[in-house]
């Protein structure tokens, strides 16, 4: 089965083209280096819980929407390379001209790392 990456971002709303072009520019590296697939996507339904939510979660501003996105990898073993050769890539120094600004603040993202243990398909 495959690994996933999860990332949970705050981005402020008036970012959300800059947001989609940093992550054409960089999910494309992802791609290069072993990904299977890659998924971006913009919060439309993101409730606010009684106890912890996603926005919380980032602490997003009421001016901030909540981008939830995912790296799949074909196996751990590809994505620990992956990751280490996208860590060393000059591609992925943000004082590079050539690469697009981080649209959002990256301290407060949240991101981890997930073994698949269910798949269901139609």
């Amino acid at each position: 089965m495959s690994y996933i990456d999860g990332f949970v971002i705050a981005v402020p709303t008036a970012n959300k083209l800059q947001f989609i072009e940093h992550a054409r520019h960089f999910d494309a590296l992802f791609i290069e280096l072993g990904a299977i697939r890659v998924l971006e996507s913009w919060g439309t339904d993101v409730p606010d819980g009684k106890l912890t939510d996603f926005r919380r979660a980032v602490q997003a501003t009421a001016e901030e929407t909540v981008a939830f996105s995912w790296v799949e990898w074909p196996d751990k073993a590809t994505r620990d390379a992956g990751m280490k050769k996208m860590l060393e890539d000059p591609r992925m120094d943000p004082n590079n001209p050539n690469n697009p600004p981080m649209p959002f603040d990256g301290k407060r993202m949240i991101f981890g790392g997930f073994e698949t243990v269910v798949e269901v398909k139609a």
